[in-house]
């Protein structure tokens, strides 16, 4: 048996990764604050509400997709079907995508530009430690299915 098939996680890696971003960046701005001038702070914090209202969104819209497909929302667990409907149409990880936003906006709302490039440092490191696993997981449950959807449909944005 293909050794992809049963989960394609042990370890619950994204829930992680973005909670020690978050905290190296309160780090960053302790010992290495950046700030913005006044405007942009404003600009920043609008933004910033904008990207986390999306994000929760977003984190929604995919979780209720998920549940409503009766298929898993831990990557712990296999999946029981392919899910190509809601978020999943515009994107193949809509919630890495809002976890990602989540905190970049997060970020933005306080005036801390370290949880911006955080944000990209989790999103890089889920794509190598989580998606891959995760596509090589839907590759081997749902095969020339999940070739189809990944050519119509990006991994991120």
């Amino acid at each position: 048996m293909n050794a992809y098939r049963s989960k394609s996680l042990s370890f619950p890696w994204p829930p992680v990764l973005y909670s020690v971003a978050v905290i190296i960046a309160l780090w960053l701005q302790r010992y290495y604050p950046l700030s913005l001038p006044l405007f942009w702070s404003i600009v920043a914090w609008v933004a910033g509400a904008a990207l986390v209202t999306f994000a929760v969104t977003l984190n929604v819209w995919a979780v209720k997709t998920l549940v409503e497909s009766r298929t898993t929302v831990l990557t712990q667990r296999c999946s029981a079907y392919l899910v190509t409907t809601g978020p999943f149409r515009f994107t193949r990880n809509p919630t890495y995508l809002g976890y990602t936003l989540l905190t970049a906006g997060l970020g933005l709302l306080i005036g801390n530009l370290w949880f911006v490039a955080m944000a990209a440092t989790a999103a890089a490191l889920t794509t190598l430690l989580v998606i891959r696993c995760e596509e090589m997981h839907l590759l081997s449950r749902f095969g020339c299915e999940f070739e189809f959807y990944c050519k119509r449909t990006r991994r991120w944005v």
